[in-house]
């Protein structure tokens, strides 16, 4: 099926609006917590439950957005899960109670949830492999830009308005691009899609959402919490079960036979590890910032924010490195560098150059950058339009995954070496250890992932490193308004 440049064009514009204001909800919140309890008069801990409804409905939706896609059509999935999730934003500045506003954050998460892994496989199925490299460009948008805007935005505005604003502002864009995706989206529907995998899902949902609030609450509540205990012991219990009957069933929710393609396999690995390190270094490094080097929470979100400015420019550098080095040494060395300079990051002290730091952090952008690039356009170069739905559903479950394991682990090791010691005069002092550990072993999850790096073979990946299709053979055989709007689409044509 082939696709007019206009229609690669709206594809790319709406999925990079949608998924900009998912991306930068996951970390707008965190810096307004504190405000939200005190307003809303709970303890700050009970808030918590905002991130954990979001991550629990994500999780429940996730499995299943492939075949809805794929059965409803993708057009109608994506733009209903796209309206559900601006509609509960503007629902969720409109609360006035906990259990109100928790509810409206579950239905930002099925939104969510439904939106990433169809979105996905709508920008693949639109561009063939060889296009996917000058694709990346507009993808840094909402991997890289989005997340390190949301603390800034959220310090901002919980500073100078109030914050329900931090939900407000999803609404200037969400609704233009429903309305855009309506206008212009054309519809794609796979023919003979088979009935929906019900045991898969019923396995799937509660598996993957115990085992993400373990992962999420049990830093907070303790590893030996009963609840925490048992919602680990019964999620992966499911999931163990999920893998059986995946492997057996006809058409399965979660295609595990994809794995069979080494490429995909083993960029899905690189993909787990990465998103596990750099979630895991961008969860420890501010609290680090704040705790032991005292800046304020608007600070940390400057210091950190030229790792999103490095990410921007390796979207650029991506259309150019990834053909001349191809996708094993790009990835491999995007990994070392930067899990060295994480190893850096560790022994920084209260004497270190703010300036030093921040060109660190730059150098994590422009490095893993290319690592991330290179990784999601060598992922999809051996799977056909067909499968792209299951194939970008089981490539989303991975990264949340990845991201959840990384947070929860790092966490798990600021909480064993403690976070505070006490010293001689009784007086509690921040412990520079526990964070020099966390950063460790964030650096240690990229080194996994170099090993899985270095399982990748070129060859497998050429329909993505070629710059033209070979001749009289369909591209896609061989396999992502305003003036914002404009300006993206006329990025994605270049």
């Amino acid at each position: 099926m082939k696709f007019p440049p206009g229609s690669k064009r709206i594809v790319g514009t709406v999925y990079v609006l949608a998924m900009f204001i998912v991306a930068m909800d996951a970390t707008v919140l965190n810096v307004a917590l504190r405000t939200i309890s005190e307003e809303l008069g709970v303890p700050p801990a009970a808030a918590g439950t905002l991130n954990v409804g979001y991550l629990v409905s994500l999780a429940v939706f996730l499995p299943v957005a492939g075949w809805l896609g794929d059965r409803w059509g993708t057009k109608r999935v994506f733009l209903s899960a796209l309206a559900l999730f601006t509609l509960s934003s503007a629902l969720c500045a409109t609360a006035d109670q906990l259990e109100t506003l928790t509810f409206f954050r579950i239905l930002q998460g099925a939104g969510g949830g439904l939106l990433t892994p169809v979105g996905m496989a709508m920008l693949f199925r639109a561009f063939p492999p060889q296009e996917r490299a000058r694709v990346s460009r507009m993808l840094v948008l909402p991997i890289a830009l989005a997340p390190a805007l949301g603390p800034i935005v959220s310090g901002l505005i919980v500073d100078q308005l109030s914050w329900r604003w931090i939900f407000y502002v999803n609404l200037p864009v969400g609704i233009p691009a429903v309305i855009f995706g309506m206008l212009y989206l054309k519809e794609h529907r796979e023919q003979g899609t088979a009935q929906l995998d019900l045991p898969g899902w019923l396995l799937s949902a509660p598996g993957l959402a115990l085992t993400m609030y373990a992962l999420s609450q049990g830093p907070l509540r303790g590893w030996t919490s009963p609840l925490i205990m048992g919602a680990g012991f019964t999620g992966m219990l499911l999931l163990t079960l999920l893998v059986r009957v995946e492997l057996r069933a006809k058409y399965p929710l979660l295609d595990l036979h994809l794995l069979k393609q080494r490429l995909f396999r083993y960029t899905g690995l690189v993909s787990v590890c990465g998103a596990a390190g750099l979630l895991g270094m961008l969860y420890v490094f501010p609290l680090m910032y704040q705790h032991v080097l005292h800046a304020s929470a608007l600070e940390t979100g400057l210091t950190t924010f030229p790792e999103a400015i490095g990410l921007m420019i390796a979207s650029q550098l991506v259309p150019w490195s990834y053909p001349r080095l191809g996708p094993r040494k790009l990835i491999s060395m995007g990994l070392i560098c930067t899990a060295i300079i994480f190893i850096t990051l560790s022994q920084i002290t209260v004497d270190t150059n703010p300036w030093f730091i921040r060109f660190l952090l730059f150098g994590v952008g422009i490095f893993l950058g290319q690592t991330v690039g290179a990784v999601q356009i060598a992922a999809f170069a051996q799977i056909p339009p067909a499968a792209m739905g299951r194939a970008s559903t089981w490539f989303t479950v991975q990264n949340r995954l990845g991201s959840a394991i990384g947070m929860a682990i790092l966490s798990a090791v600021l909480a064993v070496a403690g976070t505070t010691t006490v010293t001689a005069t009784v007086t509690l002092e921040p412990n520079m250890t526990a964070y020099r550990l966390a950063l460790l072993g964030a650096a240690a999850f990229l080194f996994i992932g170099l090993w899985f790096a270095l399982m990748i073979r070129d060859a497998d990946a050429a329909a993505t490193i070629r710059k033209k299709p070979i001749s009289g053979t369909s591209p896609m055989a061989k396999g992502p308004s305003g003036s914002g709007s404009e300006s993206v689409a006329k990025q994605l044509d270049r």
